[in-house]
Protein backbone atom coordinates (compact mmCIF):
# COMPACT_ATOMS: atom_id res chain seq x y z
CA UNK A 1 0.00 0.00 0.00
CA UNK A 2 1.41 3.39 -0.95
CA UNK A 3 1.84 5.90 1.86
CA UNK A 4 -0.02 9.18 1.44
CA UNK A 5 1.95 12.28 2.40
CA UNK A 6 0.08 14.04 5.20
CA UNK A 7 -0.86 17.67 4.88
CA UNK A 8 0.65 20.36 7.08
CA UNK A 9 -2.66 20.66 8.94
CA UNK A 10 -2.76 16.94 9.65
CA UNK A 11 0.77 17.05 11.06
CA UNK A 12 -0.13 20.04 13.21
CA UNK A 13 -3.32 18.38 14.45
CA UNK A 14 -1.45 15.17 15.29
CA UNK A 15 1.17 17.12 17.20
CA UNK A 16 -1.27 19.28 19.16
CA UNK A 17 -1.65 18.80 22.91
CA UNK A 18 -5.21 17.59 22.34
CA UNK A 19 -3.88 14.84 20.15
CA UNK A 20 -1.25 14.01 22.70
CA UNK A 21 1.61 14.58 20.25
CA UNK A 22 4.54 16.90 19.69
CA UNK A 23 5.11 18.62 16.36
CA UNK A 24 8.10 16.74 14.83
CA UNK A 25 9.08 19.86 12.91
CA UNK A 26 10.18 21.37 16.20
CA UNK A 27 12.68 18.55 16.54
CA UNK A 28 14.35 18.87 13.13
CA UNK A 29 18.04 18.02 13.69
CA UNK A 30 20.40 20.95 13.40
CA UNK A 31 22.63 21.13 10.34
CA UNK A 32 25.82 21.26 12.38
CA UNK A 33 24.69 18.25 14.43
CA UNK A 34 24.12 16.13 11.33
CA UNK A 35 27.37 17.29 9.73
CA UNK A 36 29.27 16.32 12.87
CA UNK A 37 28.07 12.70 12.67
CA UNK A 38 30.46 9.93 11.55
CA UNK A 39 28.66 9.31 8.25
CA UNK A 40 28.80 12.97 7.26
CA UNK A 41 32.43 13.31 8.32
CA UNK A 42 33.38 10.31 6.18
CA UNK A 43 31.45 11.72 3.23
CA UNK A 44 33.13 15.12 3.59
CA UNK A 45 36.48 13.42 3.06
CA UNK A 46 35.38 12.27 -0.39
CA UNK A 47 32.88 14.90 -1.56
CA UNK A 48 32.50 18.65 -1.63
CA UNK A 49 30.78 20.13 1.39
CA UNK A 50 27.98 21.52 -0.80
CA UNK A 51 27.11 17.98 -1.93
CA UNK A 52 26.90 16.68 1.62
CA UNK A 53 24.93 19.69 2.80
CA UNK A 54 22.39 19.08 0.04
CA UNK A 55 21.79 15.58 1.42
CA UNK A 56 21.46 17.03 4.93
CA UNK A 57 18.82 19.48 3.71
CA UNK A 58 16.95 16.63 2.07
CA UNK A 59 16.81 14.74 5.38
CA UNK A 60 15.70 17.85 7.26
CA UNK A 61 12.94 18.47 4.74
CA UNK A 62 11.73 14.90 5.17
CA UNK A 63 11.51 15.47 8.93
CA UNK A 64 9.63 18.75 8.45
CA UNK A 65 7.17 17.01 6.13
CA UNK A 66 6.51 14.32 8.71
CA UNK A 67 7.92 11.64 6.41
CA UNK A 68 10.81 10.78 8.71
CA UNK A 69 10.98 10.55 12.48
CA UNK A 70 13.58 12.98 13.88
CA UNK A 71 15.37 10.23 15.80
CA UNK A 72 15.96 8.37 12.53
CA UNK A 73 17.45 11.35 10.72
CA UNK A 74 21.11 10.44 11.23
CA UNK A 75 20.51 6.84 10.18
CA UNK A 76 18.66 7.97 7.03
CA UNK A 77 21.42 10.46 6.24
CA UNK A 78 24.04 7.71 6.53
CA UNK A 79 22.08 5.65 4.01
CA UNK A 80 21.86 8.48 1.54
CA UNK A 81 25.50 9.41 1.90
CA UNK A 82 26.55 5.78 1.34
CA UNK A 83 24.97 5.97 -2.11
CA UNK A 84 26.89 9.08 -3.14
CA UNK A 85 29.44 8.70 -5.91
CA UNK A 86 31.74 11.14 -7.64
CA UNK A 87 30.40 10.11 -11.04
CA UNK A 88 26.90 9.30 -12.25
CA UNK A 89 28.15 6.89 -14.91
CA UNK A 90 27.37 3.24 -14.19
CA UNK A 91 29.47 0.41 -15.65
CA UNK A 92 27.48 -1.93 -17.89
CA UNK A 93 28.16 -5.37 -19.35
CA UNK A 94 27.27 -5.15 -23.04
CA UNK A 95 25.40 -8.39 -23.83
CA UNK A 96 23.66 -7.06 -26.95
CA UNK A 97 26.16 -8.28 -29.55
CA UNK A 98 26.53 -4.69 -30.86
CA UNK A 99 30.23 -3.85 -30.87
CA UNK A 100 30.18 -0.05 -31.19
CA UNK A 101 27.19 0.73 -28.98
CA UNK A 102 26.42 4.45 -29.01
CA UNK A 103 24.19 4.34 -25.92
CA UNK A 104 27.01 2.65 -24.00
CA UNK A 105 29.70 5.15 -25.01
CA UNK A 106 30.71 3.49 -28.29
CA UNK A 107 34.20 1.94 -28.13
CA UNK A 108 35.47 0.49 -24.85
CA UNK A 109 39.06 1.60 -24.38
CA UNK A 110 42.03 -0.75 -24.41
CA UNK A 111 44.13 -1.37 -21.32
CA UNK A 112 46.89 0.70 -22.90
CA UNK A 113 44.50 3.62 -23.48
CA UNK A 114 43.20 3.47 -19.90
CA UNK A 115 46.77 3.49 -18.59
CA UNK A 116 47.57 6.45 -20.84
CA UNK A 117 44.56 8.35 -19.47
CA UNK A 118 45.75 7.80 -15.92
CA UNK A 119 49.28 8.90 -16.83
CA UNK A 120 48.00 12.07 -18.48
CA UNK A 121 45.59 12.95 -15.67
CA UNK A 122 48.18 14.96 -13.77
CA UNK A 123 50.71 17.51 -14.93
CA UNK A 124 52.31 16.35 -18.21
CA UNK A 125 54.50 17.94 -20.88
CA UNK A 126 51.63 18.42 -23.32
CA UNK A 127 53.02 21.78 -24.50
CA UNK A 128 56.39 21.92 -22.75
CA UNK A 129 59.94 21.22 -23.89
CA UNK A 130 61.42 19.60 -20.80
CA UNK A 131 64.98 20.17 -22.00
CA UNK A 132 64.68 23.94 -22.47
CA UNK A 133 61.82 24.53 -20.05
CA UNK A 134 60.00 26.56 -22.69
CA UNK A 135 56.60 26.19 -24.29
CA UNK A 136 56.65 23.88 -27.28
CA UNK A 137 54.42 23.33 -30.27
CA UNK A 138 54.32 19.58 -29.83
CA UNK A 139 50.73 19.32 -28.60
CA UNK A 140 49.38 16.09 -30.09
CA UNK A 141 52.56 15.49 -32.11
CA UNK A 142 53.06 11.96 -30.77
CA UNK A 143 49.45 11.09 -31.58
CA UNK A 144 49.87 12.41 -35.12
CA UNK A 145 53.09 10.40 -35.50
CA UNK A 146 51.29 7.22 -34.38
CA UNK A 147 48.50 7.85 -36.90
CA UNK A 148 50.95 8.44 -39.75
CA UNK A 149 52.81 5.24 -38.88
CA UNK A 150 49.53 3.32 -38.99
CA UNK A 151 48.35 4.95 -42.23
CA UNK A 152 51.30 5.17 -44.67
CA UNK A 153 49.36 6.99 -47.40
CA UNK A 154 48.87 10.07 -45.20
CA UNK A 155 51.38 12.94 -45.33
CA UNK A 156 50.05 14.68 -42.23
CA UNK A 157 47.20 14.52 -39.73
CA UNK A 158 45.23 16.66 -37.34
CA UNK A 159 42.85 15.58 -34.59
CA UNK A 160 39.75 17.37 -33.29
CA UNK A 161 37.14 16.49 -30.71
CA UNK A 162 34.76 14.37 -32.84
CA UNK A 163 33.87 13.37 -36.38
CA UNK A 164 31.35 16.16 -36.85
CA UNK A 165 34.00 18.67 -35.81
CA UNK A 166 36.33 17.16 -38.39
CA UNK A 167 33.78 17.66 -41.15
CA UNK A 168 33.05 21.20 -39.98
CA UNK A 169 36.73 22.15 -39.93
CA UNK A 170 37.45 20.57 -43.31
CA UNK A 171 34.59 22.38 -45.02
CA UNK A 172 35.37 25.69 -43.34
CA UNK A 173 39.07 25.58 -44.23
CA UNK A 174 38.80 24.16 -47.74
CA UNK A 175 35.45 25.48 -48.99
CA UNK A 176 34.53 28.41 -46.72
CA UNK A 177 32.77 31.22 -48.55
CA UNK A 178 32.09 29.01 -51.55
CA UNK A 179 30.29 25.86 -52.60
CA UNK A 180 30.86 22.17 -51.92
CA UNK A 181 29.29 19.72 -54.33
CA UNK A 182 27.58 16.72 -52.72
CA UNK A 183 25.37 13.94 -54.02
CA UNK A 184 21.76 13.99 -52.83
CA UNK A 185 22.22 10.38 -51.80
CA UNK A 186 24.78 11.50 -49.20
CA UNK A 187 22.75 14.16 -47.37
CA UNK A 188 22.82 12.14 -44.17
CA UNK A 189 20.97 12.42 -40.89
CA UNK A 190 22.70 10.65 -38.00
CA UNK A 191 21.57 10.08 -34.40
CA UNK A 192 19.22 12.41 -32.47
CA UNK A 193 18.09 14.20 -35.65
CA UNK A 194 21.55 15.62 -36.39
CA UNK A 195 21.85 16.43 -40.09
CA UNK A 196 25.16 16.90 -41.85
CA UNK A 197 23.91 19.56 -44.30
CA UNK A 198 23.02 21.88 -41.42
CA UNK A 199 26.45 21.38 -39.89
CA UNK A 200 28.27 22.07 -43.16
CA UNK A 201 26.25 25.18 -43.95
CA UNK A 202 27.09 26.58 -40.50
CA UNK A 203 30.69 26.85 -41.76
CA UNK A 204 29.57 29.41 -44.40
CA UNK A 205 29.69 26.74 -47.07
CA UNK A 206 26.87 26.48 -49.61
CA UNK A 207 26.02 22.88 -50.43
CA UNK A 208 25.39 22.35 -54.13
CA UNK A 209 23.25 19.24 -54.30
CA UNK A 210 23.68 17.10 -57.38
CA UNK A 211 22.24 13.92 -58.86
CA UNK A 212 19.35 11.97 -57.39
CA UNK A 213 18.93 10.02 -54.18
CA UNK A 214 19.84 6.76 -55.89
CA UNK A 215 21.94 7.81 -58.89
CA UNK A 216 24.69 10.42 -59.33
CA UNK A 217 27.01 10.53 -62.35
CA UNK A 218 30.42 12.06 -63.17
CA UNK A 219 28.74 14.65 -65.36
CA UNK A 220 26.81 15.91 -62.32
CA UNK A 221 30.05 16.52 -60.43
CA UNK A 222 31.73 18.06 -63.46
CA UNK A 223 28.90 20.55 -63.94
CA UNK A 224 29.02 21.49 -60.24
CA UNK A 225 32.81 21.83 -60.32
CA UNK A 226 32.62 24.26 -63.22
CA UNK A 227 30.52 26.74 -61.23
CA UNK A 228 32.48 29.88 -60.23
CA UNK A 229 31.55 29.43 -56.54
CA UNK A 230 32.85 25.83 -56.39
CA UNK A 231 35.59 25.20 -53.83
CA UNK A 232 35.39 21.49 -52.99
CA UNK A 233 33.85 18.15 -53.74
CA UNK A 234 32.50 16.32 -50.70
CA UNK A 235 32.16 12.53 -50.66
CA UNK A 236 30.33 11.18 -47.59
CA UNK A 237 30.01 7.48 -46.87
CA UNK A 238 26.39 6.64 -45.92
CA UNK A 239 27.54 4.52 -43.01
CA UNK A 240 24.19 4.12 -41.26
CA UNK A 241 22.11 2.97 -44.23
CA UNK A 242 22.35 1.27 -47.62
CA UNK A 243 20.85 2.19 -50.98
CA UNK A 244 20.33 -0.85 -53.18
CA UNK A 245 18.77 -1.59 -56.54
CA UNK A 246 18.89 0.89 -59.41
CA UNK A 247 21.85 2.92 -58.15
CA UNK A 248 24.94 4.67 -59.45
CA UNK A 249 27.73 6.61 -57.78
CA UNK A 250 31.13 8.07 -58.55
CA UNK A 251 34.26 6.71 -56.93
CA UNK A 252 37.16 8.73 -55.55
CA UNK A 253 39.62 8.26 -58.46
CA UNK A 254 37.09 9.79 -60.87
CA UNK A 255 36.30 12.57 -58.40
CA UNK A 256 40.03 13.28 -58.12
CA UNK A 257 40.23 13.79 -61.88
CA UNK A 258 37.27 16.19 -61.82
CA UNK A 259 38.68 18.08 -58.83
CA UNK A 260 42.06 18.48 -60.55
CA UNK A 261 40.41 19.75 -63.72
CA UNK A 262 38.84 22.60 -61.72
CA UNK A 263 41.43 23.09 -58.95
CA UNK A 264 39.07 21.94 -56.17
CA UNK A 265 39.69 20.20 -52.88
CA UNK A 266 38.40 16.64 -52.47
CA UNK A 267 37.10 15.82 -48.98
CA UNK A 268 36.11 12.25 -48.06
CA UNK A 269 34.23 11.41 -44.85
CA UNK A 270 34.54 7.64 -44.34
CA UNK A 271 32.84 7.77 -40.97
CA UNK A 272 33.55 4.73 -38.87
CA UNK A 273 37.30 4.94 -38.43
CA UNK A 274 39.02 2.10 -40.27
CA UNK A 275 42.58 3.15 -41.03
CA UNK A 276 43.22 0.20 -43.36
CA UNK A 277 40.95 -2.44 -44.96
CA UNK A 278 39.37 -5.09 -42.74
CA UNK A 279 38.35 -8.42 -44.35
CA UNK A 280 35.52 -8.88 -41.81
CA UNK A 281 33.72 -5.86 -43.32
CA UNK A 282 35.06 -5.63 -46.88
CA UNK A 283 32.61 -2.94 -48.04
CA UNK A 284 33.47 -0.51 -45.25
CA UNK A 285 35.75 2.28 -46.59
CA UNK A 286 39.09 2.94 -44.92
CA UNK A 287 41.31 5.98 -44.65
CA UNK A 288 44.41 4.58 -46.34
CA UNK A 289 42.53 3.47 -49.46
CA UNK A 290 40.66 6.78 -49.71
CA UNK A 291 43.95 8.68 -49.60
CA UNK A 292 45.55 6.45 -52.24
CA UNK A 293 42.51 7.07 -54.42
CA UNK A 294 43.09 10.81 -54.33
CA UNK A 295 41.30 12.45 -51.39
CA UNK A 296 42.97 15.58 -50.03
CA UNK A 297 41.52 15.03 -46.57
CA UNK A 298 39.86 11.94 -45.11
CA UNK A 299 37.72 12.19 -41.97
CA UNK A 300 37.11 9.31 -39.55
CA UNK A 301 35.83 8.84 -35.99
CA UNK A 302 38.25 7.74 -33.28
CA UNK A 303 35.61 6.13 -31.08
CA UNK A 304 34.13 3.72 -33.61
CA UNK A 305 36.08 1.04 -35.48
CA UNK A 306 39.37 2.64 -34.54
CA UNK A 307 38.43 1.64 -31.01
CA UNK A 308 39.66 4.73 -29.17
CA UNK A 309 38.26 7.82 -27.45
CA UNK A 310 35.86 10.23 -29.10
CA UNK A 311 37.82 12.10 -31.74
CA UNK A 312 37.69 13.38 -35.27
CA UNK A 313 40.74 12.03 -37.07
CA UNK A 314 41.75 13.86 -40.26
CA UNK A 315 44.55 12.52 -42.43
CA UNK A 316 45.63 13.74 -45.82
CA UNK A 317 47.95 15.77 -47.98
CA UNK A 318 50.33 18.02 -46.09
CA UNK A 319 49.13 21.23 -47.76
CA UNK A 320 45.49 20.55 -46.93
CA UNK A 321 46.21 19.57 -43.32
CA UNK A 322 48.23 22.76 -42.80
CA UNK A 323 45.22 24.79 -43.94
CA UNK A 324 43.06 22.97 -41.41
CA UNK A 325 45.53 23.49 -38.58
CA UNK A 326 45.82 27.22 -39.34
CA UNK A 327 42.06 27.83 -39.47
CA UNK A 328 40.62 29.72 -36.46
CA UNK A 329 38.08 26.95 -35.82
CA UNK A 330 40.86 24.48 -35.03
CA UNK A 331 41.52 26.14 -31.69
CA UNK A 332 37.87 25.75 -30.69
CA UNK A 333 37.69 22.13 -31.85
CA UNK A 334 41.03 20.76 -30.71
CA UNK A 335 41.49 17.79 -28.38
CA UNK A 336 42.46 17.81 -24.72
CA UNK A 337 45.51 16.03 -23.28
CA UNK A 338 43.51 13.03 -22.01
CA UNK A 339 42.10 12.07 -25.38
CA UNK A 340 45.38 12.73 -27.14
CA UNK A 341 47.00 10.25 -24.77
CA UNK A 342 44.26 7.66 -25.14
CA UNK A 343 44.20 7.93 -28.94
CA UNK A 344 47.97 7.60 -29.21
CA UNK A 345 47.88 4.46 -27.03
CA UNK A 346 44.99 3.04 -29.04
CA UNK A 347 46.77 3.45 -32.37
CA UNK A 348 50.21 2.38 -31.13
CA UNK A 349 48.99 -0.45 -28.88
CA UNK A 350 48.49 -4.06 -29.89
CA UNK A 351 45.10 -5.07 -28.43
CA UNK A 352 41.91 -3.08 -28.91
CA UNK A 353 38.59 -4.47 -27.59
CA UNK A 354 36.61 -3.35 -30.65
CA UNK A 355 38.90 -5.37 -32.93
CA UNK A 356 38.69 -8.39 -30.62
CA UNK A 357 34.89 -8.28 -30.55
CA UNK A 358 34.62 -7.65 -34.28
CA UNK A 359 36.78 -10.67 -35.07
CA UNK A 360 35.53 -12.96 -32.29
CA UNK A 361 35.56 -16.63 -33.30
CA UNK A 362 32.01 -17.97 -33.70
CA UNK A 363 32.85 -21.37 -32.25
CA UNK A 364 34.47 -19.80 -29.22
CA UNK A 365 31.36 -17.68 -28.75
CA UNK A 366 29.26 -20.83 -28.98
CA UNK A 367 31.30 -22.49 -26.24
CA UNK A 368 30.93 -19.46 -23.99
CA UNK A 369 27.17 -19.30 -24.66
CA UNK A 370 26.82 -23.02 -23.83
CA UNK A 371 28.67 -22.52 -20.55
CA UNK A 372 26.43 -19.57 -19.72
CA UNK A 373 23.27 -21.56 -20.52
CA UNK A 374 24.48 -24.41 -18.32
CA UNK A 375 24.93 -21.93 -15.47
CA UNK A 376 21.70 -19.95 -15.80
CA UNK A 377 19.31 -22.00 -17.96
CA UNK A 378 17.92 -21.04 -21.34
CA UNK A 379 18.73 -22.17 -24.85
CA UNK A 380 21.78 -21.50 -27.00
CA UNK A 381 20.72 -19.99 -30.33
CA UNK A 382 22.39 -18.59 -33.41
CA UNK A 383 22.70 -14.84 -33.03
CA UNK A 384 24.46 -12.47 -35.43
CA UNK A 385 26.19 -9.52 -33.84
CA UNK A 386 26.42 -6.08 -35.44
CA UNK A 387 29.16 -3.49 -35.85
CA UNK A 388 26.93 -0.65 -34.63
CA UNK A 389 27.77 3.05 -34.40
CA UNK A 390 26.75 3.61 -38.00
CA UNK A 391 29.39 1.19 -39.29
CA UNK A 392 28.81 -1.61 -41.83
CA UNK A 393 25.00 -1.45 -41.69
CA UNK A 394 23.35 -4.83 -42.16
CA UNK A 395 26.61 -6.80 -42.07
CA UNK A 396 26.19 -9.85 -39.78
CA UNK A 397 28.88 -10.96 -37.34
CA UNK A 398 28.26 -14.70 -36.87
CA UNK A 399 27.83 -15.70 -33.25
CA UNK A 400 25.63 -17.23 -30.55
CA UNK A 401 23.54 -16.12 -27.60
CA UNK A 402 21.53 -17.54 -24.71
CA UNK A 403 17.77 -17.16 -25.17
CA UNK A 404 15.70 -16.63 -22.03
CA UNK A 405 11.90 -16.40 -22.14
CA UNK A 406 9.12 -16.27 -19.59
CA UNK A 407 8.74 -12.59 -18.74
CA UNK A 408 11.31 -10.78 -20.88
CA UNK A 409 10.42 -7.19 -19.98
CA UNK A 410 10.73 -7.90 -16.25
CA UNK A 411 13.93 -9.90 -16.69
CA UNK A 412 15.49 -7.19 -18.88
CA UNK A 413 14.66 -4.57 -16.25
CA UNK A 414 16.14 -6.74 -13.49
CA UNK A 415 19.33 -7.20 -15.52
CA UNK A 416 19.70 -3.46 -16.00
CA UNK A 417 19.11 -2.84 -12.30
CA UNK A 418 21.67 -5.41 -11.16
CA UNK A 419 25.26 -5.06 -10.06
CA UNK A 420 26.87 -5.16 -12.50
CA UNK A 421 24.20 -3.81 -14.82
CA UNK A 422 23.68 -5.99 -17.89
CA UNK A 423 22.24 -4.70 -21.16
CA UNK A 424 20.86 -7.61 -23.19
CA UNK A 425 18.58 -7.68 -26.23
CA UNK A 426 14.80 -8.02 -26.34
CA UNK A 427 13.52 -9.81 -29.41
CA UNK A 428 10.23 -11.58 -30.13
CA UNK A 429 9.27 -12.37 -26.56
CA UNK A 430 12.71 -13.32 -25.29
CA UNK A 431 15.87 -11.88 -23.77
CA UNK A 432 19.02 -12.67 -25.73
CA UNK A 433 22.30 -12.60 -23.81
CA UNK A 434 25.20 -12.41 -26.28
CA UNK A 435 28.75 -12.86 -24.91
CA UNK A 436 30.53 -11.26 -27.91
CA UNK A 437 31.23 -7.89 -26.23
CA UNK A 438 31.70 -9.23 -22.71
CA UNK A 439 35.36 -9.88 -21.81
CA UNK A 440 35.79 -13.63 -21.41
CA UNK A 441 37.27 -13.17 -17.94
CA UNK A 442 33.93 -11.69 -16.85
CA UNK A 443 31.79 -14.65 -17.94
CA UNK A 444 31.32 -15.84 -14.35
CA UNK A 445 30.28 -12.33 -13.35
CA UNK A 446 27.78 -12.25 -16.22
CA UNK A 447 26.33 -15.61 -15.18
CA UNK A 448 25.97 -14.46 -11.58
CA UNK A 449 24.21 -11.27 -12.72
CA UNK A 450 21.74 -13.27 -14.84
CA UNK A 451 21.03 -15.68 -11.96
CA UNK A 452 20.51 -12.79 -9.54
CA UNK A 453 18.16 -11.05 -11.96
CA UNK A 454 16.05 -14.17 -12.43
CA UNK A 455 15.95 -14.88 -8.72
CA UNK A 456 14.76 -11.33 -8.05
CA UNK A 457 11.60 -11.95 -10.05
CA UNK A 458 8.40 -13.27 -8.55
CA UNK A 459 7.99 -17.07 -8.93
CA UNK A 460 5.65 -16.88 -11.92
CA UNK A 461 8.29 -14.88 -13.82
CA UNK A 462 11.23 -17.12 -13.05
CA UNK A 463 10.33 -19.95 -15.40
CA UNK A 464 12.09 -19.69 -18.73
CA UNK A 465 10.60 -22.09 -21.27
CA UNK A 466 12.40 -21.98 -24.62
CA UNK A 467 10.44 -21.93 -27.85
CA UNK A 468 13.17 -22.45 -30.41
CA UNK A 469 16.04 -20.60 -32.06
CA UNK A 470 15.83 -16.92 -32.95
CA UNK A 471 18.10 -15.73 -35.73
CA UNK A 472 16.56 -12.45 -36.94
CA UNK A 473 18.33 -9.48 -35.31
CA UNK A 474 16.60 -6.74 -37.29
CA UNK A 475 13.37 -6.22 -35.30
CA UNK A 476 14.55 -5.76 -31.77
CA UNK A 477 15.15 -3.26 -29.04
CA UNK A 478 17.71 -3.11 -26.30
CA UNK A 479 16.75 -4.92 -23.13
Amino acid sequence: MSRRRRSTKEISDAASPAAGGTDPRRRVPRTDTLLAGPAAQAALAAHREAVVRAEVRGIQQAVRAGELAPERAEEALAGRLAELDTTSMHPVLNATGVVVHTNLGRAPLSEAAVAALQRAAGYVDVELDLESGRRSGKRGAATVAALLAACPAAEDAVVVNNGAAGLLLSCAALAGGGEAAISRGELIEIGAGFRLPELIESAHVALHEIGATNRTHPADYAAAAARPEARAILKVHPSNYRVEGFTAGVDLPELRRIADDHDLALIADVGSGLLTPDPAIPDEPDVDTALRQGADVVIASGDKLLGGPQAGVLLGRAEAIVRLRRHPLYRALRMDKLRFAALEATVAGSRVPVADYLHADAEELRGRAEALAAAVGGEVVVHDGRVGGGGAPGVPLPGWAVRLTGSPEELAAALRAGEPAVLARLHEGAVLVDPRCVPAERDAELAAAVRAARESLTPEFRESPCTGPDTDPDTDKEA
